[in-house]
């Protein structure tokens, strides 16, 4: 091993002790108003059913305490069924391994993402002429132990341990995560891995070593543990009925609200469910663009209602498509809560519907799915602008990401609010929405109502695809064009590290299309009230520019 690879006893970044934050007094209030009395519905519910069966008390009841036992009951057999799907949903991944030629490419990426000697600020649209000036398409080479990307290079791969010491990391640990990464599959030792594996996974941590500038010393080391998010024990917390059914029932009459009050429709295309609302008035032709909105994790509609009715109230011109994800919902009365639609489907699905509504064609770059058919056949026809403009958040963005993996001529424009596509390799999102504790009220909030539920536990960690979710700049179509691409980040993000995000993107020349506010948080951008909300609303209502 080159010189140059060996540790030397420098303190750095990667060396700091992570300490977690102490909790602070809104960690207790949402403790005690919000967890505690949805969490206690379960257990005090058992505890009524048996002493009111066993002190024979049940046939003394007067009706508001018989309905109060069939209230209890049914919280009873539910816990019972919720118990029986997270042991489903525990079980292995039921994702195979993702394509190796495309898991090495993204792994040459993460190699090289930060790679080069940036300015401070990154570049800009004017004085950039090259493609790629934040990930050098160059090979990697053997960086200093004290070389500043080295440094930062460690400090945040060792999130995927739990952000321990760099030295204490041990070559066993990093083979497990790089085996999960690749293969997903635990590791047990070289020595029985299949040969082209073993080959993978060396070739893989001898880059590795060279982008970190440092040797990863044999052997193992339990305080060290990796982050195996398909492969570890899934983390869900219990919550009644009663929570579940306010959520459908809410879900429910939202759909029913859309349609009567602003002129939508609720469909289905292929397993699909999707709000559709085209103006009578729209022109295919000389109108604008359609608007693609996919929405988070959360609460569905609940959640996203008013950003949706504000879409549709200020762009009343615009035909709006917003697919609905039972699985990241709550829904778990739909029949694919716990089936979410993977990458290819949700992609083909999708593109299969705008390719029905008449709003763009077939990508011709996939010609297997090319038929004479779907092609328009007027001259006029021909002559309708191709593509729309895809708006999505947070979790909504693996979605866009997919898209534009896929079918990216379909996309002529793209809106990313709050995204977690970006610097996914790097683990923020992964610790901090599963694996860290939480020391505030809006992390707890986050974590038990959205992270822990049985949906979204279920999609993301039993069916993450890392390298399938990561967005790079160059798949991006017109990434610096301010026109054509915009991304929303707020600095106090609980989710997402926005600041790494900022510097990816602006070190690969987005500056004007790059919206960031210092204290925005998670979510801020879609309320009515923050400035995020206004300039969404007017960047999507720029005309549509010409291809």
């Amino acid at each position: 091993m080159d010189a140059k690879l060996q540790q030397k006893p420098l303190a750095d970044l990667a060396e700091k002790p992570h300490i977690h934050p102490r909790r602070d007094v809104t960690f207790y209030i949402v403790f005690l108003v919000a967890v505690l009395p949805l969490w206690s519905i379960v257990p005090l519910s058992w505890a009524f059913v048996i002493h009111a069966l066993r002190s024979g008390r049940i046939w003394t009841f007067a009706w508001r305490g018989q309905a109060l036992f069939v209230a209890a009951l049914c919280e009873v057999f539910f816990s019972i069924y919720h118990y029986h799907l997270t042991k489903y949903i525990s079980g292995p991944c039921p994702n195979p391994p993702g394509n190796l030629l495309e898991l090495q490419s993204a792994f040459q990426r993460v190699l090289h993402a930060g790679l080069a000697s940036l300015p401070e600020e990154g570049y800009d649209e004017e004085s950039l002429d090259v493609d790629r000036p934040g990930s050098p398409a160059e090979a990697i080479t053997v960086l200093e132990y004290n070389d500043s990307r080295a440094v930062d290079f460690r400090n945040y791969l060792r999130t995927w341990f739990n952000k321990a010491p760099w030295s204490s990391i041990r070559r066993q640990e990093v083979h497990a995560w790089l085996y999960w990464s690749i293969f997903n599959a635990p590791f047990t030792s070289l020595e029985k891995l299949p040969h082209g594996h073993r080959k993978v996974l060396q070739e893989v941590i001898q880059m590795l070593e060279y982008r970190a500038g440092s040797t990863i010393p044999e052997g193992s080391n339990p305080a060290a543990r990796p982050l195996l998010l398909t492969l570890d024990p899934v983390i869900v917390s219990w919550r009644p009925f009663v929570w579940y059914a306010a959520v459908t029932f809410s879900n429910f009459v939202l759909r029913r609200r859309f349609e009567s009050a602003w002129g939508a429709e609720i469909r289905t295309y292929k397993g699909l469910e999707y709000i559709l609302r085209v103006p009578s008035t729209w022109d295919p032709l000389t109108g604008p663009r359609p608007i693609v909105f996919m929405h988070g994790l959360g609460l569905g509609l609940t959640q996203y209602r008013r950003f949706i009715q504000h879409i549709l109230c200020k762009l009343p011109n615009h035909p709006v498509l917003v697919p609905l994800l039972p699985h990241v919902s709550q829904e778990i009365f739909h029949p694919r809560f716990l089936k979410p639609m993977d990458r290819r489907e949700m992609t083909e699905c999708l593109a299969g519907l705008l390719v029905e509504l008449g709003w763009t064609e077939w990508d011709g770059d996939l010609t297997e799915l090319k038929r004479p058919e779907d092609h328009l056949k007027n001259t006029l026809e021909k002559q309708i602008p191709r593509g729309v403009t895809m708006l999505s958040h947070s979790n909504g963005s693996f979605s866009h990401a997919w898209m534009l993996k896929h079918y990216p001529a379909m996309i002529t424009r793209s809106c990313f609010v709050d995204p977690v596509t970006f610097c996914s390799w790097e683990g923020d999102l992964c610790y901090n929405f599963i694996y860290r504790p939480c020391s505030t009220g809006f992390e707890l909030l986050i974590k038990y109502f959205v992270g822990t539920e049985l949906g979204v536990a279920n999609f993301l960690q039993r069916h993450f695809d890392w390298s399938s979710n990561s967005l790079w700049y160059e798949e991006i179509p017109d990434a610096r064009d301010p026109t054509r691409a915009m991304f929303f980040l707020g600095g106090k993000d609980a989710i997402i590290d926005a600041y790494r995000v900022k510097q990816y993107l602006t070190s690969h020349g987005v500056r004007k299309g790059l919206w960031f506010d210092p204290h925005g948080r998670h979510g801020q951008a879609l309320l009515s009230s923050s400035p995020g909300h206004r300039e969404i609303l007017r960047w999507l209502q720029q005309p549509q520019p010409s291809s």
